[in-house]
């Protein structure tokens, strides 16, 4: 990438506050962050500590109370409705802990659903659906209805739907959480290929520290702040402060840790 050339993502100072009965809930605090395109990201956290909510904002999902979410350098706030959905559409893949297929319709066509929805025309969309299951190994299941898929092939008919218009980002929320170990290391590696085949940027919330070390980056959200481990990039035990010695845990978007 050009060093003049924007990243992919650029958060300025994002907050998120919910209103509470008492008093409202800060959920992010000033949140500084930036990500190129291709990269490989896991957010880590806590339950409850603002992970899902920060991965619907850089899904434009949702808007921050402040500051500013930037994608390819457009303010994802300021676009109209119809806009935004297209960046969603067109730009970004989502894939949730539960798949959300519909037991009626067949693995392809639940992977070409949103795609036919959107105006494309029915044949070409489960031709696309088809290609994308091969990529993610399910080329022979495409005509199999969704209920006689094991958990992680539902998972990856998941992930072969959230890829079917090539999208720049794929934004995973608890891909394994549903899944055994063995399957969940299976669904990860499939991100990763994807990631490095497609120069798809990759951003995945995760419970799970062992598919987490295999990102290029892991970030950590503590009581609404977002702090990034300095780690190898096989493992991610634990964090190390950015620009000091002593170790402990530095801001992103800062130069020296305690700010």
């Amino acid at each position: 990438m050009d060093i003049d050339e924007h990243p992919l993502y650029d958060l300025e100072n994002v907050e998120k506050t919910c209103l509470g009965p008492v008093e409202n809930v800060v959920i992010l605090k000033g949140l500084n962050l930036t990500v190129q395109a291709g990269e490989s990201i896991a957010i880590v956290g806590a339950s409850g500590s603002g992970k899902s909510t920060l991965l619907h904002l850089l899904g434009a999902l949702d808007v921050p109370t402040s500051g500013r979410v930037l994608f390819d350098g457009v303010d994802l706030a300021a676009l109209l409705p119809d806009a935004k959905a297209q960046v969603r559409n067109s730009k970004l893949g989502f894939v949730f802990q539960f798949h959300h297929l519909l037991p009626e319709f067949t693995t392809e066509e639940n992977v070409a659903m949103q795609a036919i929805i959107a105006g494309l025309q029915r044949s070409k969309a489960l031709g696309l659906a088809r290609e994308a299951l091969d990529r993610v190994g399910l080329a022979d299941r495409a005509h199999h209805r969704v209920t006689t898929l094991s958990g992680g092939e539902r998972q990856r008919a998941a992930i072969a739907r959230a890829i079917l218009a090539q999208p720049r980002v794929l934004l995973a929320d608890e891909p394994t959480g549903n899944l055994d170990d063995r399957t969940g290391k299976l669904v990860g590696s499939l991100m990763l290929e994807l990631n490095q085949n497609l120069g798809m940027t990759l951003i995945v919330v995760t419970h799970n520290r062992e598919l987490a070390g295999t990102m290029e980056r892991c970030l950590e959200l503590r009581s609404g702040e977002l702090y990034e481990e300095t780690r190898n990039r096989s493992h991610c035990t634990g964090p190390v402060m950015h620009g000091m010695a002593d170790g402990g845990i530095g801001r992103t978007g800062h130069a020296g840790g305690d700010q």
